[in-house]
């Protein structure tokens, strides 16, 4: 009798230290993917010519509007002439504006920006969730109409209809408007006329870079009625962990209910293709995004014509565009604030 009253105190305590074990237990969740950097931008101004009255520039700023993927901090702007940070209203894109005189020109000057910014890796599950996320109808309206150089119907519109018939919904069209774009498009910058984001010169040419491959997967998705979008920033290279920044990085997002914007990144995933699974829904955090947006009409507004794209300095010589103006960018992992962030 004592035994089996000794031997259910134990099995009792046994248990009660597993509940307590179970209920002090919390499962480890994954740490999300961040790169931590501190960027520069310089951009190189001319003396003005002689003769000349004004000179306007607009420097783009790293992107802060409904991006959770990217924080920016530490903001500075060095100019020997005044500015001032202006955002268009249509995308949210943020910049510096400088008006110059030729007082305050008669020899080059530099304007220098440098920032802190954390990209994190922006993955989505393509299962709708509940709450869903919503977007306003209005903002998806935009997303649904061309651009000059991504119109909707022609050529377009038809190979749209062709390649996403019998597709249910926003996540089948885009697999199969992106699948499509891998099998028949490679990344070059082979001859000319690559670069523009013309929907109908990628859709022929079967080449480009990044602009090209998302002008044409969101041309074809806005066909076929599913909201798609363009955003620009600086690509960083994965392999380095400092140095000049070579050129410019693309992607795009498009929508779906329940689920929200998803990301894809068809040029990158042209390059490796072992990523093109990876690249339908995630997009990693080897860029910084400093614009949302095509056809871009700027606050003030410059003369020439709405943007095609805007990732760098735009400038008006007495309200004509003037393209001597030079830019550079550079960059450090900011590994010490990385390691803190990871351990917290």
């Amino acid at each position: 009798m004592r035994r089996s009253t000794v031997t259910t105190a134990l099995v009792s305590a046994a248990a009660m230290f597993l509940v307590v074990s179970l209920a002090s237990f919390t499962p480890a969740v994954p740490a999300v993917p961040t790169r931590s950097l501190e960027m520069t931008t310089v951009t190189h101004v001319p003396a003005m010519p002689a003769g000349a009255h004004q000179l306007r520039v607009w420097i783009p700023l790293p992107y802060t509007g409904t991006d959770a993927y990217q924080k920016v901090s530490q903001l500075k702007v060095q100019s020997p002439v005044p500015y001032r940070v202006e955002r268009e209203p249509v995308f949210g894109n943020r910049y510096a504006y400088v008006v110059v005189t030729p007082p305050q020109a008669r020899k080059p000057f530099d304007i220098r920006i440098s920032f802190h910014v954390e990209r994190f890796e922006h993955r989505v599950s393509l299962t709708p969730s509940s709450p869903a996320p919503s977007a306003p109808r209005i903002e998806l309206a935009r997303y649904l109409h061309p651009d000059k150089m991504i119109p909707l119907d022609g050529q377009i519109g038809e190979l749209s209809a062709e390649y996403t018939k019998g597709a249910d919904g926003p996540i089948a069209k885009a697999q199969e408007i992106y699948d499509y774009i891998l099998e028949t498009m490679h990344y070059d910058h082979a001859g000319t006329g690559w670069g523009h984001g013309d929907a109908v010169w990628a859709c022929n040419s079967k080449h480009g870079n990044c602009t090209d491959f998302h002008s044409l997967f969101i041309g074809m998705a806005r066909a076929a009625k599913v909201p798609a979008r363009f955003q620009i920033g600086l690509g960083l290279p994965g392999n380095a962990h400092s140095g000049a920044i070579a050129s410019y990085h693309c992607w795009a997002e498009f929508y779906a209910p329940g689920i929200g914007w998803v990301p894809i990144d068809a040029a990158k995933a042209s390059q490796d293709p072992s990523k093109a699974k990876y690249f339908f829904g995630a997009i990693d955090t080897d860029r910084v995004m400093f614009s949302m947006g095509r056809d871009i009409r700027l606050v003030p507004p410059q003369k020439g014509d709405p943007l095609n794209y805007f990732v760098y300095p735009y400038a008006e010589l007495d309200g004509k565009p003037y393209d001597a103006i030079a830019h550079d960018a550079s960059f450090g992992d900011d590994t010490a604030r990385a390691e803190a962030s990871h351990g917290n």
